[in-house]
């Protein structure tokens, strides 16, 4: 018997982060989200970098990257700038800065990122269905074209397509889960005819990504999980939200012990490519990778840690034997 699964029940166990994803300017998403040492944009950022460098020795112009859930181009500035994370986090919740309008870190921003030496080789394409992140991404300089659309309901508008059919790679660090493979296949469709748009998709294990791997295979994308190594996103927020994320990567047979049941959600790294370019060089020769798992945590991830084998028991008492059907 098969169950299917839908990334909006899925959801329902995640802390919900809404209201910082629609500010005029990212400061609470950094200062909500640093408090649960959100990791995963840092720990992309190498991998990101490598996937550009290759792609660029596939072609003459720059590498145009659609960051897919884009918020306020976090991973845009990491890409397109001589930036750390760390240097980021440190920027949006400095005391000093919390008394300012958006209007004025909108301009201090700016001045901040034209200050940076850029990466001539990558141009950035933010989309995500907040307009207020995307407006301020692209106002800033963190992306360089930016689209407030949501593909999981309907087909981009023709200004939009023309951006996207550029595209020679898309990247996402979280949206998946919240994006299907509706908004994958929009964006395979529009590629240019005879050179697909890599994808590489950070995606928590708690999430299928059978269908979307299904979904590329349509446009000569063959997709590769990295192995060896899983990736660290965020610490929960408390733990409610563990014990329904261990129970549901769980439900997907996978052991939780050593990565969720200490406190933190983990993502594996997809990417799609063609099997000649597979052929050619496979992702574990690719990309290195730093996973994030021995980074000296806070003291709340040893707090949840401490409920992870009791959690995981639970989870494998209530797991039934079914064989699950491919995600959205």
């Amino acid at each position: 018997m098969q169950q299917s699964i839908k990334f909006s029940d899925l959801n329902e166990g995640k802390a919900n982060f809404d209201q910082i994803y629609i500010e005029k300017d990212p400061r609470l998403y950094f200062s909500y989200l640093g408090q649960l040492d959100y990791i995963i944009p840092h720990l992309a950022q190498p991998v990101f970098a490598q996937l550009i460098r290759a792609r660029a020795e596939t072609q003459f112009e720059p590498v145009t990257v659609l960051d897919l859930g884009s918020s306020y181009g976090v991973n845009g500035a990491l890409m397109k700038y001589a930036l750390g994370y760390d240097m980021l986090r440190e920027r949006y919740t400095a005391p000093a800065l919390q008394p300012l309008t958006s209007d004025e870190m909108l301009e201090l921003d700016r001045a901040f990122y034209r200050s940076w030496p850029k990466h001539r080789n990558v141009r950035v394409i933010g989309l995500d269905i907040s307009q207020n992140a995307v407006s301020y991404a692209q106002a800033c300089g963190t992306v360089d074209l930016g689209f407030a659309i949501d593909l999981e309901s309907g087909d981009p508008t023709p200004e939009a397509a023309d951006a996207l059919a550029d595209v020679d790679l898309i990247v996402s660090t979280g949206c998946v889960g919240y994006v299907t493979s509706k908004t994958f296949e929009r964006l395979a469709a529009l590629s240019r005819r005879g050179r697909p748009a890599w994808v590489a998709s950070f995606v928590l294990r708690m999430f299928p990504y059978d269908k979307i791997a299904a979904t590329l295979a349509q446009y000569e994308l063959q997709t590769e999980q990295f192995e060896g190594a899983t990736f660290v996103q965020r610490r929960f927020a408390n733990r409610a939200e563990m014990e329904a994320a261990v129970a549901a990567v769980e439900r997907r047979g996978i052991d939780t012990l050593g990565h969720e049941t200490e406190g933190l959600y983990h993502a594996d790294l997809f990417v799609s490519r063609s099997r000649t370019e597979i052929g050619r060089l496979p992702i574990q020769k690719l990309v290195n990778v730093v996973s994030g798992a021995n980074k000296p945590w806070t003291i709340g991830t040893n707090v949840l840690g401490r409920h992870g084998t009791a959690a995981h028991k639970r989870a494998r008492a209530d797991r039934r034997h079914l064989t699950l059907a491919p995600g959205p």
